[in-house]
C-alpha cells in the first residue's frame, strides 16, 4: 500500500494533488475524482452508474479517514464514499486510461460532462 507524502487541495483550478516521494506526484481533477467515486451511488452494486454533467463540479474539502482513506467532499453534495490509499494510487496511476474510458462511456451513451447541455436535451 502506497500512502502520500503529501497531500494538496488546490480550490481555485480544482485539482487534487497526491505527492509520492521527491519526484513523484499526480494532478487529479475534482471532475475525474467525481466520476470514479468509490461510493455506491457511482459504482451501483456490480455494475457502476454513468456520472454525467460534472464538468464543473469542484472540491470543498478533504478529511482523512482513519489512517487509510481520504474523503472527499465535492462541491455537488456527494460526500459519500471512501478513496483508500490503494484506490487513489490506483486512479493516479491510471488515470490517462480511466478518462479515456470514462469518455468513450459519455459518448457512447450520448450523454455530456457539461450539466448545461443535459439541460438543453431534455428541454428538446
Amino acid at each position: 500500500m502506497r500512502v502520500p507524502t503529501a497531500i494538496k487541495l488546490h480550490k481555485a483550478s480544482k485539482i487534487l494533488e497526491l505527492q509520492y516521494g521527491p519526484n513523484e506526484h499526480y494532478r487529479l481533477p475534482a471532475e475525474f475524482l467525481r466520476v470514479h467515486s468509490p461510493s455506491a451511488e457511482v459504482q451501483g452494486h456490480g455494475k457502476p452508474i454513468l456520472q454525467t454533467g460534472k464538468l464543473h463540479v469542484g472540491l470543498n474539502k478533504i478529511e482523512p479517514a482513519g489512517n487509510y482513506a481520504l474523503k472527499l467532499c465535492f462541491d455537488d453534495g456527494h460526500d459519500s464514499g471512501l478513496f483508500s490509499w490503494d484506490y487513489l494510487d490506483q486512479l493516479a496511476t491510471h488515470h490517462e486510461q480511466l478518462w479515456a474510458d470514462y469518455l468513450a462511456a459519455l459518448a457512447g451513451a450520448g450523454k455530456s460532462r457539461d450539466p448545461d447541455e443535459t439541460i438543453v436535451k431534455l428541454m428538446l
